[in-house]
């Protein structure tokens, strides 16, 4: 690896590796069946640090640079891609969005519970008719006395049933457009919050995505996240992490099933000699290995210029871009290297293609990652998009 880790950060990219092999992998294809929610592993990684890694050792966070998180993200994805989509959306957006603009109020109470991973967080901006524009959401956030009460659905939201909080985004000034919304921390069981439907997705089996309704559910003021009129800005800055996250989770399935495919391979023999002598299939493998460590470095690549304060922006889309691309077309290659036993549930490959699937979809889809880095270089001035 040409990008020069510290002592510091292999040491946490090599417990994050340990666990994740002895305590995430076991039981990640059974949790792929069941869809059971991993909520003891969970539990553990809040023990380990790994549930508040950016959050500072005074909010009971790990204090880790994002180097470091994105090194761990990686090996618990490469066990089981479920778990590290809760691990992410509960860091990158949920953790950082309460340390960067929550109130001291705010981080007391919610942000050292979430970093010690007592509740998990859930992020809530895409509604039915509204996911890459959030600009048309309709849930709406009316100011009553202390108090907003707020109305409408969110669709495909990660956690939404085992969320212990979730940041909410809504409309409070529909002549505004984008500065027109703001976001909530709403706490789970607020009169008025709904979990609705749970989704049956093809992959990601064990982490829960659903509907969240909200029917007048009141949430005290001091609950809003920033100003009114914030919760674009906050969401869109929120998701350029998360999308560093994304890349995370591809370099670490797609590593999973890299190591598959050369173990089926030198193992498998057809026409008397183990089938990783055959030219074509090493060409596969060649190219596979090429693509990880090209998402790799640009995942380090992102996350390095946001520890140093830098705008990642473009590199954040870059990555999440190019990983979750890329693990399409290496999990698809590892499959083929598996034939016909590919196919079949035995072997952990056909997890690791479905788990990878939805990567170029949530948190942004690759043509909305195209439009982001394409306005980044032309500087266009046009309405705002889905993180530009």
């Amino acid at each position: 690896m040409s990008f020069a880790l510290t002592d510091e950060q292999i040491m946490i990219q090599t417990m994050a590796r340990e666990f994740s092999r002895k305590v995430v992998a076991p039981t990640a294809s059974e949790r792929d069946e069941t869809k059971e929610f991993p909520a003891e592993n969970i539990k553990k990684m809040g023990e380990l640090g790994l549930m508040g890694m950016m959050v500072p050792f005074e909010y009971e966070g790990s204090g880790a640079d994002t180097v470091s998180y994105v090194l761990a993200l990686s090996e618990i994805a490469y066990s089981c891609a479920s778990t590290a989509v809760i691990m992410s959306v509960h860091n990158s957006i949920v953790c950082e969005s309460i340390y960067r603009l929550g109130t001291e109020m705010q981080k007391e109470k919610f942000l050292k519970p979430l970093s010690r991973g007592d509740i998990i967080g859930a992020f809530a901006m895409t509604e039915p008719h509204a996911g890459s524009d959030p600009v048309r959401q309709s849930t709406t956030a009316a100011r009553k006395g202390d108090a907003y009460i707020i109305n409408g659905t969110k669709r495909f939201i990660t956690s939404g049933k085992n969320a212990g909080l979730v940041i909410v985004t809504a409309i409070t000034d529909e002549t505004q457009r984008h500065q027109g919304i703001s976001a909530f921390i709403v706490e789970k069981d607020t009169p008025g919050l709904i979990v609705g439907n749970e989704e049956d997705k093809m992959g990601l089996r064990a982490s829960d995505t659903t509907d969240l309704i909200f029917n007048d559910c009141i949430v005290p003021a001091e609950n809003r996240l920033g100003n009114e009129g914030d919760g674009f800005k906050i969401a869109m800055k929120a998701l350029d992490g998360g999308r560093i996250g994304i890349a995370a989770q591809s370099v670490g399935v797609a590593q999973a099933a890299f190591d598959a495919a050369v173990k089926y391979a030198k193992k498998r023999e057809q026409f008397g000699r183990p089938i990783s002598k055959f030219q074509g299939l090493r060409w596969m493998i060649a190219d596979m290995a090429t693509e990880i460590e090209a998402a790799r470095q640009l995942m380090l690549s992102a996350a390095a210029m946001k520890d140093r304060g830098e705008k990642i922006i473009s590199q954040a889309s870059m990555a999440k871009l190019f990983a979750s691309e890329m693990v399409n077309r290496v999990t698809a290659k590892a499959l083929q290297i598996h034939g016909g036993y590919g196919f079949i549930k035995d072997y952990p490959v056909e997890r690791f293609y479905r788990d990878a699937r939805v990567f170029t979809i949530y948190e942004g889809t690759s043509e909305i990652q195209r439009v982001v880095i394409s306005n980044h270089i032309l500087k266009d001035k046009r309405r705002p998009s889905h993180g530009s």
